[in-house]
Order: structure tokens, then C-alpha cells, then sequence
């Protein structure tokens, strides 16, 4: 029997946990398997041993596992396979295929589009920062330079930056500091992130006690759209059509 297992990232914030599920939840109907459980990385409960687990106990002989992750960066390449060939030693007989995450997706930018649309009416000249989790791996910074070009490509607007959260430069407070220095007359701040949690709440007080007489938006997070949905159905299907992984010792 087969069955898809959903990796989220977790976080401290259970809110932002609560979203993720429910996102999945939204996103079930499209994926045809009648096996799908929801666990994460870190931060959370399930454990990804715990969800590959609850597969098995209900009879699943092929599992598609899919890290539900904006872009492939350490966490998809690293962290959640250590943690899945962990897991997978207590299951010889299991077939496992690995699926990739969300990525670069021009549809994904139309939702960055529509937060921003959220917020206010967009000027032809507004500014925008793109505001990235971060990571030391360096497809991350590639990724983002895609997201920036396609950005500018759907919107027309030229004064683009880039602020990351954690492990990246320029940092969020640099960047912002940057542009507000500038004085732009309408700046947008947008999350590239999918969730609420501990991030998204710091650069709310950093926006909240920033000084500038510009008018600044920050948009929220990407959060559950049916665009979004539809792309995870895709990296689910695409990934049951792989070769299985090995993940015994």
C-alpha cells in the first residue's frame, strides 16, 4: 500500500506548526495515496521516526517522503535523510522514495505578488525587500538571486533587495537599515517564508520600532494558497515516479 509522509520543519511557535499541517491537510485531496501522515524535522511532534512509523502501522509497503521546505538548501539535503536512514533501519522490507522540496517556482512569486497587493496599492517606484530564512548553503543564495529575477520580471519594479534571517548576507536589520536610509517613498517588507514561527515575529518588532518616515508594509507570509498546494501535489507525484532510495545500513 502507498503512502506519502510530509516533513515540515517545526518550530517553536506552535502556531506555525498548526499551519503546516493544515496546509497539508488542504493540499491531501489532490494527492492520490491512501496512506498520508504529517511529521517534522525539529521543534515538533511527530518525529519523522515517529510519522514513518505511523505509515507502516497502517500498512504501507511504499512510502514517498517529501520535504515540505521552500527551497533545497542543508535541512533537504542533509538533515532529513540523516533522520529518514535512521528511522528506516527498523523497516528492511519498506520501500522509500525521497521527493524535493517546493523550489523556485514562478507560481510562488505570484503569491508573493498577491501578499504585497494585500497590504497596499503598489506603487510604480516602491522599493521591496525579499526577506529569506537563510542558510550556509550556497544554493541558497542562487535560489534567491532566481526568485529576485523572476520578481522583477512579474512586477516591473526595478529597487529589489535581499535581507536574510540567519546565516546569510546582507543581513534582515542591515538591509533594512539600507533602504530605509535611502528613503524610499513606499517599501514593501516580503516574507519569503511559508509560515508564522519565531522569525516572522522578530522582524515584526523590528518593523514595529523602526524609525523612517517612508511608508512601510510588511506583508505576511505566504501561508496556505491553493497555488502552493497544487506545486506540493506536484513534487509528490513527480517524486513516486523515482527510483527508490536505500536507506539501510
Amino acid at each position: 500500500m502507498k503512502a506519502v509522509l510530509y516533513i515540515c520543519h517545526g518550530s517553536r511557535v506552535k502556531e506555525g506548526a498548526r499551519q503546516a499541517a493544515a496546509f497539508i491537510e488542504e493540499t491531501m485531496p489532490l494527492v492520490n495515496a491512501p496512506i498520508q501522515e504529517i511529521c517534522y524535522l525539529e521543534l515538533a511532534k511527530p518525529s519523522i521516526e515517529e510519522g514513518l512509523a505511523s505509515c507502516v502501522k497502517k500498512g504501507a509497503t511504499e512510502v514517498t517522503v517529501i520535504p515540505f521546505l521552500l527551497l533545497t538548501a542543508g535541512h533537504a539535503k542533509a538533515d532529513i535523510p540523516e533522520e529518514l536512514f535512521n528511522a528506516a533501519q527498523s523497516y528492511p522490507d519498506l520501500t522509500i522514495r525521497y521527493g524535493r522540496p517546493l523550489g523556485v517556482h514562478e507560481h510562488i512569486i505570484d503569491v508573493l505578488i498577491d501578499r504585497m497587493r494585500e497590504a497596499a496599492p503598489v506603487q510604480e517606484n516602491a522599493s521591496v525587500l525579499l526577506v529569506g530564512r537563510g542558510s550556509s548553503d550556497p544554493e541558497t543564495k542562487q535560489d534567491f538571486d532566481h526568485i529576485v529575477r523572476l520578481f522583477k520580471k512579474k512586477t516591473k519594479l526595478s529597487d529589489v533587495h535581499i535581507g536574510y534571517l540567519a546565516a546569510c548576507e546582507p543581513s534582515f536589520d542591515d538591509a533594512l537599515l539600507s533602504l530605509t536610509a535611502a528613503k524610499p517613498k513606499q517599501l514593501f517588507i516580503v516574507p519569503y517564508l511559508l509560515f508564522t514561527g519565531v522569525l516572522t515575529k522578530t522582524m515584526e518588532r523590528t518593523v514595529k520600532n523602526l524609525k523612517t518616515d517612508s511608508e512601510v508594509h510588511l506583508c505576511r507570509h505566504l501561508g496556505y494558497d491553493p497555488v502552493i498546494g497544487e506545486i506540493l501535489a506536484e513534487r509528490v507525484n513527480e517524486a513516486a515516479q523515482e527510483e527508490p532510495i536505500c536507506f539501510r545500513s
